[in-house]
């Protein structure tokens, strides 16, 4: 599905729609995978020997998330042509095309800067 367009020139431009939901952002970001990352991240600072902040400590969390996040969405980026051939793997957005290959590459790369 693409969006048309016409300029100025009389030249059309088309502009590629994406039909994934943002359910389908969120499966990029393997949240099974994340909870466990962060479950681990929570136990490390509540088993901390000193007392840590729990601005500093949420702050950290969310930093965590941010990072494992991205790279479950760069992973399934990577790996795209490899689901895309096992049936175990074949629905995830990106072998199922739902999401463009632009926006997934932006939401992994632009989640470590939110740091």
């Amino acid at each position: 599905m693409s969006f048309v367009s016409e300029s100025d020139s009389g030249l059309t431009q088309s502009f590629p729609v994406s039909i994934a939901s943002p359910s389908d952002y969120v499966a990029l970001l393997k949240p099974r995978v994340m909870s466990l990352v962060l479950f681990t991240a929570l136990t490390g600072v509540l088993i901390a020997p000193l007392h840590v902040n729990p601005v500093i400590g949420f702050a950290s969390l969310l930093a965590i998330a941010a990072g494992a996040g991205a790279s479950g969405a760069l992973n399934m980026w990577y790996d795209a042509d490899i689901d895309a051939l096992m049936r175990r793997t074949r629905k995830r957005p990106i072998p199922a095309a739902e999401c463009s290959k632009r926006m997934r590459w932006a939401l992994a790369w632009s989640l470590p800067f939110f740091r």
